[in-house]
């Protein structure tokens, strides 16, 4: 694609955020509902699927192969950030923040993953040009990863206590005990932390609130969530406009999702082990195609809706 539509493209992202910080609610003074998170979260996929369809006509070359690949890497991530959204509900719950207040951390988490998964895919883009067989290292740590979803005790909560995020960044910078609204930093000037740096004194007037150490946890753990997505979106294309562009549509509704999700994560109990098959299935694509052995894009667009509907509906049945 021409530098003007890589240009257009993250300028008409960049909008979308702005349009969705306004109007999915007001900083701090706004609790969303489960109805609003539904209707954004329908908005959103209807925005992704107007792109995929203007892929589809005005894309250069190959523009029908192109839809598709697109519309399989948009349902690998946004199937492998639903499993994702589940972390976030605990990170909140440790933190104690608010609901009202939830959405702006998530703001500056997804802003942060966008930047992120670019230069991910960029540079993975450049490493798979020249190291092809790096796709079959790819493809054993899909598998590998895909097994261990059928293996994860859901009742298992990590000690975020000893998350290296949340102890190193309170021995370098001080954090308040408790919220203080939606304020990332807050004023301390009446007892400033005192520290030394090469025998030169610095004084922080400044303290961090528990908001802004939830923040730096999600893009945290959204480097280590990039190890499985990033690989497996390789297994559909290796255009980079579709690799970024699936990537970031599936990441931008990704807030409302959340909400949504949050109220209704009970229907989703099973949809871990159809993310599994997911990732095995492209693990094993990727291994069998370095030996001229392919999976056309129709097929794997089959599989996976296939896959995602059956433990969509597998969840819901064992629910009832």
């Amino acid at each position: 694609m021409s530098p003007l539509a890589w240009i257009i493209f993250y300028i008409a992202v960049i909008i979308m955020l702005i349009i969705d910080l306004k109007m999915f609610g007001r900083k701090g003074q706004h609790e969303v509902n489960v109805g609003e998170a539904l209707r954004m979260t329908a908005v959103w996929i209807i925005v992704s699927f107007v792109f995929c369809a203007g892929i589809y006509f005005f894309y250069p070359h190959d523009s029908h192969e192109m839809a598709m690949e697109f519309l399989a890497g948009y349902l690998i991530e946004k199937s492998l950030s639903v499993d994702n959204l589940f972390v976030f509900l605990m990170l909140f719950s440790y933190f104690g923040i608010e609901r009202k207040y939830q959405h702006e951390v998530l703001f500056w988490g997804i802003f942060g993953a966008l930047v992120l998964r670019s230069v991910f895919i960029f540079a993975g883009v450049a490493v798979v040009e020249r190291f092809e067989w790096v796709l079959g290292l790819f493809g054993l740590f899909l598998l590998y990863t895909g097994a261990k979803m059928f293996f994860h005790d859901d009742d298992e909560q990590p000690d975020l206590s000893r998350n290296p995020i949340v102890r190193g960044f309170g021995k370098i910078f001080p954090v308040t005990k408790e919220m203080h609204g939606d304020k990332f930093f807050i004023k301390d000037t009446e007892s400033p932390a005192q520290f030394s740096i090469f025998n030169l004194q610095f004084s922080i007037a400044k303290r961090a609130t528990p908001l802004f150490v939830a923040l730096l946890v999600i893009e945290s753990t959204d480097v280590a969530f990039a190890v499985d997505s990033i690989p497996a979106i390789f297994s559909v294309s290796r255009d980079p406009f579709i690799l970024i562009t699936s990537n970031i549509f599936a990441i931008l509704g990704l807030r409302a999702l959340y909400f949504a999700l949050a109220a209704i994560t009970q229907y989703f109990k099973h949809l871990k082990y159809g993310i599994g098959l997911i990732l095995i299935f492209v693990g094993i694509k990727m291994i069998i195609g370095l030996y001229g052995i392919e999976v056309s894009t129709p097929v794997s667009l089959s599989v996976i809706v296939g896959v995602l509907t059956l433990s969509v509906l597998f969840s819901l049945t064992r629910k009832a």
